[in-house]
């Protein structure tokens, strides 16, 4: 397993407080994808408390509800619109894995997010057990693509992040090899010149290194506010 070196320290912005992180998902539509009244949506969001340790929370949306084709093209970098890489067409059955409980409910909170810049350079195979003995939780695709719609500026060149809580299961049961990732396009290949500098959900190789990737991480998923159903 790599060393841990300390990356280079970026100061990011406080994360939105609940009800602001409502308010900018109904702006986007995320609540009528979801199935979600604005009304119910605000009252969950009112209701979040803040973490004992006064760090913020972020406000996810169920990724059975919203899945992540339908979030990526609402990220914005640079002016441009998201977008999810042409061999990914199966985005959406990346799923949580075993290790990864999510609550049972549409809406739901999580504390201590890390992008993981420290693991910058490691694979997701020796990230993933790395994480578990820290007690953090590696994020799904869909919680890191509503960091980004909450939190622009996690997302930076050479300091994007991996979220590989999600994973593909084939059909005897094996993980697919590839794990979800968010960065930022250089325009090249099949993405097209016009999407250079555009938010970018693509994937890597469980087994391989980019030491422009991290491991985006949170401490706790937790419900809050009233029982939406």
């Amino acid at each position: 397993m790599p060393e841990t070196t300390p990356a280079p320290a970026t100061v990011l912005s406080s994360l939105p407080a609940p009800s602001a992180q409502a308010e900018r998902l109904i702006e986007l539509g995320v609540h009528e994808v979801a199935g979600v009244s604005a009304t119910e949506l605000r009252a969950f969001a009112a209701a979040a408390g803040a973490p004992a340790d006064g760090g913020g929370v972020l406000l996810a949306v169920h990724p059975d509800r919203a899945p992540a084709s339908a979030l990526a093209p609402l990220l914005r970098h640079a002016g441009k619109p998201g977008f999810v890489v042409t061999d990914m067409a199966d985005v959406d059955l990346f799923a949580p894995l075993a290790t990864v409980p999510l609550p049972d409910a549409p809406l739901y909170l999580l504390t201590g997010l890390d992008r993981g810049d420290r693991m910058a350079g490691w694979s997701p195979d020796e990230a993933l057990p790395a994480l578990t003995a820290e007690d953090r939780t590696p994020l799904l695709l869909t919680e890191g693509i509503h960091w980004v719609l909450q939190q622009p500026a996690v997302l930076e060149r050479n300091h994007c992040f991996m979220t590989i809580g999600s994973r593909l299961r084939k059909a005897g049961g094996a993980l697919d090899a590839r794990t979800p990732a968010i960065w930022i396009s250089n325009g090249t290949g099949r993405d097209g010149r016009e999407r250079r500098n555009a938010p970018k959900v693509g994937w890597c190789w469980a087994g391989n290194r980019h030491t422009w990737l991290g491991f985006a991480s949170a401490t706790d998923r937790r419900t809050g506010g009233p029982d939406l159903g």
